[in-house]
C-alpha cells in the first residue's frame, strides 16, 4: 500500500472538479479525500495499491477534467502516513 499527495492547478475550482473526482473514485478500491485550497489549487490525498492508484490517476487524466488541469504535482508520502477511513470523500 502506498499514499500520494497530488496538487492540481488550473481552472480546478468552481467547475465540479471535486464532485467528478468523487464520482470517478467509486470505481476503484482506494481511500482518499479531495479539497479546494485557498491558493486556487485542488489537493488530492490517495492511499491504496500502486496499480489501483495509477489506474485512477490515468482515469482522471483521460476524463473531462483534463481540460481544466494545467499542472499536476504528485509526491509519494512516507509509509507512516495513513488515511483514517476507507472510501473517498470531499473535504470542505
Amino acid at each position: 500500500m502506498i499514499s500520494y499527495q497530488i496538487y492540481y492547478e488550473g481552472r480546478v475550482q468552481g467547475v465540479g472538479f471535486r464532485a467528478t473526482i468523487l464520482q470517478l473514485a467509486r470505481g476503484f478500491d482506494l481511500t482518499g479525500e479531495v479539497k479546494n485550497l485557498p491558493d486556487g489549487r485542488v489537493s488530492l490525498l490517495l492511499q491504496g495499491e500502486p496499480q489501483e492508484l495509477e489506474a485512477f490517476l490515468k482515469e482522471i487524466r483521460e476524463s473531462v477534467l483534463s481540460s481544466h488541469i494545467v499542472a499536476e504535482e504528485k509526491s509519494e508520502l512516507p509509509m507512516t502516513f495513513s488515511l483514517p477511513l476507507r472510501g473517498f470523500k470531499i473535504v470542505k
